[in-house]
């Protein structure tokens, strides 16, 4: 079957990974001149994630992990040829988010002292330094985006997004451009990075021992990192709508076949005044792009849909984060400041939400669904104007 050929994503090796860095490189900054309030915003994200019935059925562990928080949001599609040598392939990838996203809390909370030694430097030095603090063992691609409120443009509030990626997990942004009660456009949409075209051989950051690669060092992975990744700023603005998905995505998806799905269940606004989108319609979006991924590589009846990688797409582990963006109120400051001081992340994880767990119409945490419940760990169901010099989006 043609679509099983595409199934698994397949180790890179030390040597084949480090000729080809330069290739995959970007530091690109994309800016909207236009302004809005003067105000920090924020994530207000839900995640879904499922195995693919026929990679159940062979066997394979789901490798995905995702990151829903008011400051960074993360795919990592973990690569699972590693059972074949005993080792777990979704510890990486959990464990760096849950790093990434230790380090975003301490570094990009608007309105927070932050010492210097811990003030954000942008999304490179954030990975690298969340790698250097893990253990895990493994191999993943890695796609993080980093709502920055420090930017300044011409003296005024301009938050930005860094995107950073790492292999083919994609990222797209909509817009309503033509005003508010106008559907959602693709605005800005990331490139895959695969070696030689191959949707087998993304580019990776890994930790393996010699039983794997025996030219495998510490250092190629800090490497691929600062050399390989290719970095975006985007400008940012209350109600922009994010798609990060894993290739399970993006390989048998078309970008307006996304766009559709998030016009259908995202309502556009009735009224002057912006409103948040309500959780339970982001979480929507999130499973009806996973179904409508896998149902593309079914082949129910003998017959295969197309797919932007030919007829059939990929059987895949496929991991999606739906977020919108929001502004950051004296509520989450509350929130989040409590959380930062005691540093309970498993209780209160990944709230992007407005007013989580405060307030008489308490939102859900990201970490549970939309009812109140806990979602199990695979993500199934069950401000003012100012003088100052322009501060641009941090790179490094």
């Amino acid at each position: 079957m043609e679509s099983m050929k595409r199934s698994p994503t397949f180790l890179v090796g030390t040597s084949q990974q480090r000729d080809i860095l330069g290739e995959f490189q970007k530091r690109e900054q994309h800016f909207t001149e236009e302004y809005s309030k003067n105000k920090p915003l924020c994530f207000s994200a839900r995640a879904y994630q499922q195995t693919h019935p026929a990679k159940v059925r062979m066997g394979y562990k789901d490798a995905d992990a995702t990151l829903t928080s008011p400051m960074l949001l993360g795919v990592c599609d973990g690569v699972s040829q590693l059972e074949e040598f005993k080792m777990d392939p979704s510890l990486l990838p959990n464990e760096l988010l849950r790093t990434c996203e230790e380090l975003a809390m301490l570094q990009l909370m608007p309105d927070m002292q932050v010492s210097p030694q811990d003030q954000y430097r942008g999304p490179i030095s954030l990975l690298k330094e969340a790698y250097e603090e893990t253990e895990s063992f493994g191999s993943t691609t890695v796609l993080l985006a980093a709502l920055d409120n420090s930017t300044r443009i011409h003296g005024k509030l301009h938050p930005m997004i860094a995107v950073l990626s790492i292999g083919d997990c994609e990222l797209l942004m909509l817009r309503r451009t033509n005003g508010r009660q106008s559907d959602l456009e693709a605005v800005f949409h990331t490139e895959m990075q695969r070696i030689d075209y191959n949707v087998q051989t993304p580019l990776q950051l890994a930790r393996v021992d010699e039983r794997i690669d025996e030219e495998f060092d510490e250092s190629i992975a800090l490497e691929v990192i600062e050399k390989g990744s290719a970095v975006h700023c985007v400008s940012a603005y209350e109600g922009d709508v994010l798609i990060l998905g894993s290739d399970g995505v993006f390989d048998n998806l078309f970008l307006d076949e996304i766009v559709e799905i998030c016009n259908e269940i995202l309502p556009a606004s009735t009224g002057a005044e912006f409103t948040p989108m309500p959780a339970k319609f982001l979480s929507q979006v999130a499973q009806r792009i996973v179904k409508e991924s896998h149902a593309k590589s079914d082949g129910h009846g003998g017959q295969f849909l197309d797919t932007p990688i030919g007829k059939g797409g990929k059987v895949d582990d496929t991991s999606v984060v739906v977020g919108e963006i929001i502004e950051w109120t004296e509520a989450h400051k509350e929130i989040w400041s409590q959380v930062r001081r005691n540093r309970k992340w498993k209780d209160v994880m990944s709230c992007g939400g407005m007013q989580c767990g405060a307030g008489p119409t308490r939102q859900p945490c990201c970490g549970e669904d939309d009812d109140g419940r806990k979602r199990g760990d695979d993500g199934s169901e069950g401000g003012s104007e100012s003088d100052e010099e322009d501060s641009r989006c941090s790179i490094s």
